[in-house]
């Protein structure tokens, strides 16, 4: 089994799954289609992601992962700079924001080619601009989507969610072993 992701996140959610996993990522331009909704976009960027890798592994389950934060049908990125990062924490604070994770898993060689998303509703406690000034100064928001990581400090601010905790993360587990279950 392969796993398409440079992701520490998703290589250490993927081991509460798998004993033995390998990681390879091929280059591949990652585009958003912005006439498309969030969840199309994640699991065309997931499923992209594992074809890559899959050509050269035609035996081997290939999985591939994409997350975007949404808020109000827009996604939003990693921030390019700290006021970028500023800009969307002020944007998600107080309110309930969409985490849509893409997952694709593709085994040319037993003619595996499936997808699926998975969502979960975050609410973010109003955030003062002392709080935001902080965490931007940890530099923890700046490779993150959506500027906070779930798993770090940004657990400070994350007041409520509704669905997988893991999906958050880059990875819905539970999600994924079920998935697993069927096609293996």
């Amino acid at each position: 089994m392969i796993l398409a992701s440079a992701s520490p996140r998703r290589h250490e959610l993927i081991k509460l799954l798998v004993d033995k996993i390998t990681i390879q990522t091929k280059e591949v331009e990652e585009i958003i289609d912005l006439k498309a909704s969030p969840q199309k976009n994640v699991q065309d960027l997931a499923r992209l992601k594992a074809l890559a890798v899959a050509q050269e592994n035609e035996d081997k389950l290939v999985i591939g992962a994409d997350t975007v934060v949404c808020l109000d049908g827009q996604i939003m990125g990693k921030p390019t700079n700290k006021q970028e990062a500023k800009e969307m924490l002020r944007k998600l604070s107080g309110r309930t924001h969409e985490v849509c994770t893409g997952v694709a898993l593709i085994q040319k060689s037993k003619g595996i080619d499936h997808t699926f998303v998975e969502t979960t509703n975050v609410t973010m406690k109003a955030l003062s601009d002392e709080e935001i000034d902080y965490y931007v100064s940890t530099k923890e928001p700046m490779d993150k989507a959506g500027s906070y990581g779930i798993q770090g400090k940004g657990a400070l601010y994350i007041s409520h969610i509704d669905g997988d905790y893991y999906n958050v993360m880059g990875l819905p587990v539970h999600r994924l072993y079920e998935t697993l279950k069927i096609i293996k």
